[in-house]
Protein backbone atom coordinates (compact mmCIF):
# COMPACT_ATOMS: atom_id res chain seq x y z
CA UNK A 1 0.00 0.00 0.00
CA UNK A 2 2.81 2.10 0.69
CA UNK A 3 4.11 2.09 -2.77
CA UNK A 4 0.78 2.99 -4.09
CA UNK A 5 0.46 6.17 -1.53
CA UNK A 6 3.71 7.58 -3.20
CA UNK A 7 2.33 7.14 -6.59
CA UNK A 8 -1.05 8.96 -5.15
CA UNK A 9 1.33 11.60 -4.10
CA UNK A 10 3.58 12.04 -7.26
CA UNK A 11 0.27 11.98 -9.88
CA UNK A 12 0.46 15.64 -8.85
CA UNK A 13 3.43 16.49 -10.81
CA UNK A 14 2.19 18.04 -14.09
CA UNK A 15 -1.02 18.38 -13.14
CA UNK A 16 -0.93 22.44 -14.15
CA UNK A 17 0.32 21.64 -17.41
CA UNK A 18 -2.32 18.94 -18.40
CA UNK A 19 -4.97 21.44 -16.79
CA UNK A 20 -3.28 24.29 -19.16
CA UNK A 21 -3.13 22.15 -22.08
CA UNK A 22 -6.40 20.65 -21.85
CA UNK A 23 -8.04 24.33 -20.99
CA UNK A 24 -9.38 23.19 -18.16
CA UNK A 25 -9.83 26.23 -15.98
CA UNK A 26 -13.43 27.00 -16.88
CA UNK A 27 -14.57 23.81 -15.30
CA UNK A 28 -12.91 24.78 -12.33
CA UNK A 29 -14.91 28.44 -11.81
CA UNK A 30 -17.88 27.22 -9.75
CA UNK A 31 -16.62 24.41 -8.15
CA UNK A 32 -13.21 27.19 -6.68
CA UNK A 33 -16.02 29.54 -5.59
CA UNK A 34 -17.76 27.17 -3.63
CA UNK A 35 -14.67 25.80 -2.52
CA UNK A 36 -13.66 29.24 -0.43
CA UNK A 37 -16.87 30.48 0.48
CA UNK A 38 -17.92 26.88 2.05
CA UNK A 39 -14.48 27.32 4.16
CA UNK A 40 -14.55 31.07 4.58
CA UNK A 41 -18.69 29.88 6.48
CA UNK A 42 -17.04 26.93 8.20
CA UNK A 43 -14.35 29.29 9.83
CA UNK A 44 -16.06 31.72 11.04
CA UNK A 45 -18.31 28.90 12.51
CA UNK A 46 -15.37 27.05 13.89
CA UNK A 47 -13.99 30.33 15.64
CA UNK A 48 -16.98 31.20 16.87
CA UNK A 49 -18.26 27.47 18.73
CA UNK A 50 -14.84 26.37 19.75
CA UNK A 51 -15.35 29.02 23.00
CA UNK A 52 -18.45 27.05 23.67
CA UNK A 53 -17.61 23.90 22.96
CA UNK A 54 -14.53 24.18 25.22
CA UNK A 55 -16.58 26.04 28.24
CA UNK A 56 -19.64 22.79 28.06
CA UNK A 57 -15.75 20.19 28.22
CA UNK A 58 -14.64 22.06 30.77
CA UNK A 59 -18.03 21.62 33.08
CA UNK A 60 -17.01 17.81 33.27
CA UNK A 61 -14.18 19.08 35.92
CA UNK A 62 -16.18 19.28 39.13
CA UNK A 63 -12.73 20.32 41.69
CA UNK A 64 -11.68 23.69 41.97
CA UNK A 65 -7.92 22.49 41.69
CA UNK A 66 -6.56 22.59 38.15
CA UNK A 67 -10.05 24.04 36.83
CA UNK A 68 -8.05 27.24 35.23
CA UNK A 69 -5.42 24.72 33.64
CA UNK A 70 -8.21 22.27 32.74
CA UNK A 71 -10.54 25.19 30.99
CA UNK A 72 -7.14 25.96 28.76
CA UNK A 73 -7.01 22.61 27.94
CA UNK A 74 -10.96 22.33 26.87
CA UNK A 75 -10.51 25.31 24.48
CA UNK A 76 -7.65 23.66 22.90
CA UNK A 77 -9.84 20.29 22.73
CA UNK A 78 -13.01 21.91 22.11
CA UNK A 79 -11.15 23.92 19.33
CA UNK A 80 -9.59 20.71 17.45
CA UNK A 81 -12.99 19.17 17.24
CA UNK A 82 -14.41 21.84 15.41
CA UNK A 83 -11.10 21.84 13.08
CA UNK A 84 -11.59 18.28 12.69
CA UNK A 85 -15.69 18.13 11.98
CA UNK A 86 -15.38 21.56 10.14
CA UNK A 87 -12.64 19.85 7.45
CA UNK A 88 -14.65 16.46 7.15
CA UNK A 89 -17.92 19.04 6.46
CA UNK A 90 -16.23 20.76 4.19
CA UNK A 91 -14.90 18.53 2.15
CA UNK A 92 -17.90 16.22 1.59
CA UNK A 93 -20.09 18.93 1.08
CA UNK A 94 -17.79 20.53 -1.85
CA UNK A 95 -16.71 17.19 -3.39
CA UNK A 96 -21.07 16.58 -3.16
CA UNK A 97 -21.92 19.72 -4.61
CA UNK A 98 -18.67 19.73 -7.18
CA UNK A 99 -19.45 16.55 -9.00
CA UNK A 100 -21.96 17.99 -12.08
CA UNK A 101 -18.23 20.26 -12.94
CA UNK A 102 -15.48 17.73 -12.09
CA UNK A 103 -17.00 14.73 -14.14
CA UNK A 104 -16.40 16.65 -17.01
CA UNK A 105 -13.11 17.49 -16.20
CA UNK A 106 -12.53 13.46 -15.29
CA UNK A 107 -14.05 12.64 -18.48
CA UNK A 108 -12.11 15.30 -20.90
CA UNK A 109 -8.50 14.04 -19.27
CA UNK A 110 -9.65 10.14 -20.47
CA UNK A 111 -10.91 11.35 -23.98
CA UNK A 112 -7.13 13.01 -24.15
CA UNK A 113 -5.24 9.97 -22.74
CA UNK A 114 -7.34 6.98 -24.52
CA UNK A 115 -9.34 8.25 -26.69
CA UNK A 116 -12.95 6.86 -26.84
CA UNK A 117 -14.58 5.81 -23.52
CA UNK A 118 -15.44 2.02 -23.59
CA UNK A 119 -17.90 0.93 -21.53
CA UNK A 120 -19.22 4.58 -20.65
CA UNK A 121 -21.98 4.89 -18.19
CA UNK A 122 -23.90 7.80 -19.04
CA UNK A 123 -25.23 9.71 -16.97
CA UNK A 124 -26.73 13.35 -16.46
CA UNK A 125 -26.04 16.35 -14.31
CA UNK A 126 -28.56 15.67 -11.97
CA UNK A 127 -27.23 11.62 -11.57
CA UNK A 128 -23.90 13.09 -10.91
CA UNK A 129 -25.21 15.27 -8.38
CA UNK A 130 -27.34 12.86 -6.42
CA UNK A 131 -24.11 10.01 -6.61
CA UNK A 132 -22.51 12.43 -5.03
CA UNK A 133 -24.76 13.41 -2.49
CA UNK A 134 -25.48 9.43 -1.91
CA UNK A 135 -21.50 9.11 -1.62
CA UNK A 136 -20.39 11.85 0.64
CA UNK A 137 -23.50 11.44 2.77
CA UNK A 138 -21.74 7.55 3.48
CA UNK A 139 -18.24 8.72 3.54
CA UNK A 140 -19.15 11.52 6.13
CA UNK A 141 -20.69 9.08 8.05
CA UNK A 142 -17.91 6.15 8.23
CA UNK A 143 -15.47 8.74 8.77
CA UNK A 144 -17.29 10.37 11.59
CA UNK A 145 -17.74 7.19 12.92
CA UNK A 146 -14.03 6.56 13.02
CA UNK A 147 -13.16 9.99 13.81
CA UNK A 148 -14.89 9.54 17.47
CA UNK A 149 -12.46 6.94 18.98
CA UNK A 150 -9.46 8.35 17.56
CA UNK A 151 -10.05 11.58 19.48
CA UNK A 152 -10.64 9.38 22.31
CA UNK A 153 -7.13 7.67 22.16
CA UNK A 154 -5.85 11.46 21.77
CA UNK A 155 -6.83 11.85 26.01
CA UNK A 156 -4.48 8.95 26.30
CA UNK A 157 -0.95 10.13 27.90
CA UNK A 158 2.09 9.37 25.22
CA UNK A 159 0.44 6.96 22.83
CA UNK A 160 -2.62 10.12 22.55
CA UNK A 161 0.15 11.46 19.64
CA UNK A 162 -1.00 8.77 17.19
CA UNK A 163 -4.28 9.92 16.77
CA UNK A 164 -3.16 13.01 14.95
CA UNK A 165 -1.84 10.66 12.47
CA UNK A 166 -4.56 8.60 12.73
CA UNK A 167 -6.91 11.32 12.28
CA UNK A 168 -4.87 12.91 9.22
CA UNK A 169 -4.58 9.46 7.20
CA UNK A 170 -8.25 8.88 7.85
CA UNK A 171 -9.62 12.21 6.39
CA UNK A 172 -6.76 11.55 3.92
CA UNK A 173 -8.39 8.28 2.56
CA UNK A 174 -11.77 9.80 2.42
CA UNK A 175 -10.40 13.46 0.69
CA UNK A 176 -8.94 10.62 -2.40
CA UNK A 177 -11.63 8.63 -2.15
CA UNK A 178 -14.34 11.42 -3.66
CA UNK A 179 -11.71 12.70 -5.85
CA UNK A 180 -11.27 8.98 -7.49
CA UNK A 181 -15.12 8.75 -8.04
CA UNK A 182 -14.99 11.70 -10.50
CA UNK A 183 -13.40 9.13 -12.71
CA UNK A 184 -15.06 5.57 -11.39
CA UNK A 185 -18.71 7.06 -12.03
CA UNK A 186 -18.25 6.63 -15.50
CA UNK A 187 -16.91 2.80 -15.13
CA UNK A 188 -18.42 1.38 -12.21
CA UNK A 189 -21.78 1.21 -10.52
CA UNK A 190 -22.34 2.58 -6.94
CA UNK A 191 -21.27 -0.60 -5.48
CA UNK A 192 -18.55 -1.34 -7.51
CA UNK A 193 -17.17 2.08 -7.09
CA UNK A 194 -16.74 1.81 -3.19
CA UNK A 195 -14.50 -1.90 -3.81
CA UNK A 196 -12.59 -0.09 -6.47
CA UNK A 197 -11.19 2.04 -3.84
CA UNK A 198 -11.06 -0.53 -0.83
CA UNK A 199 -8.79 -2.39 -2.86
CA UNK A 200 -6.37 0.67 -4.14
CA UNK A 201 -6.92 2.59 -0.97
CA UNK A 202 -3.21 3.25 -0.89
CA UNK A 203 -3.49 5.97 -4.27
CA UNK A 204 -6.78 6.96 -2.12
CA UNK A 205 -4.91 7.96 0.86
CA UNK A 206 -1.55 9.30 -1.48
CA UNK A 207 -4.06 11.89 -3.06
CA UNK A 208 -5.50 13.03 -0.18
CA UNK A 209 -2.35 13.34 1.40
CA UNK A 210 -1.85 16.35 -0.76
CA UNK A 211 -5.35 17.57 -1.01
CA UNK A 212 -4.87 18.01 3.25
CA UNK A 213 -1.62 19.43 3.01
CA UNK A 214 -2.94 22.19 0.53
CA UNK A 215 -5.66 23.32 3.09
CA UNK A 216 -2.93 24.37 5.06
CA UNK A 217 -1.81 26.85 2.34
CA UNK A 218 -3.71 29.94 3.15
CA UNK A 219 -6.28 30.80 0.80
CA UNK A 220 -4.32 29.86 -2.65
CA UNK A 221 -4.67 26.47 -1.26
CA UNK A 222 -8.57 26.53 -0.78
CA UNK A 223 -8.72 27.62 -4.12
CA UNK A 224 -6.39 25.41 -6.09
CA UNK A 225 -7.20 22.30 -4.02
CA UNK A 226 -10.10 21.08 -5.88
CA UNK A 227 -8.42 21.57 -9.46
CA UNK A 228 -4.87 19.60 -8.84
CA UNK A 229 -6.43 17.05 -6.37
CA UNK A 230 -8.98 15.86 -9.13
CA UNK A 231 -6.69 15.68 -11.89
CA UNK A 232 -3.82 13.65 -10.38
CA UNK A 233 -6.31 11.39 -9.08
CA UNK A 234 -8.11 10.68 -12.34
CA UNK A 235 -4.89 10.44 -13.80
CA UNK A 236 -3.55 7.64 -12.11
CA UNK A 237 -7.43 6.34 -11.71
CA UNK A 238 -7.10 5.60 -15.39
CA UNK A 239 -3.79 3.82 -14.99
CA UNK A 240 -5.32 1.19 -12.89
CA UNK A 241 -7.97 1.09 -15.13
CA UNK A 242 -5.77 0.28 -18.16
CA UNK A 243 -3.48 -1.89 -15.86
CA UNK A 244 -6.92 -3.81 -15.16
CA UNK A 245 -7.46 -3.74 -18.55
CA UNK A 246 -10.27 -1.39 -19.06
CA UNK A 247 -8.65 1.27 -21.13
CA UNK A 248 -6.34 1.22 -23.71
CA UNK A 249 -4.14 4.34 -24.60
CA UNK A 250 -4.38 5.99 -27.57
CA UNK A 251 -0.32 5.58 -29.39
CA UNK A 252 0.13 9.10 -29.21
CA UNK A 253 -0.63 9.10 -25.22
CA UNK A 254 0.99 6.16 -24.20
CA UNK A 255 4.51 7.97 -22.95
CA UNK A 256 2.40 10.73 -21.61
CA UNK A 257 0.57 7.78 -19.42
CA UNK A 258 3.56 5.61 -18.36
Amino acid sequence: MFKNIIKGIKAYSGTLHLISTLKLWKFFAVPMAISFLTAVLIGFSAWGLSDNLGNFISKIWFWEWGAETFRIISDFIGALIIIVLGLMLYRHFVMALSAPFMSPVSEKIERHLYGTIPNHRNTSNAAQLWRGVRLNVRNLVREFLLTIPILLIGFIPVIGIISTVLLFLVQSYYAGFGNMDYTLERHFKYSESIQFVRRNRGLAIGNGIVFMLMLLIPVVGIILVLPLSVTAASVETLKVLEDNNYLKPKSDTVSAVN
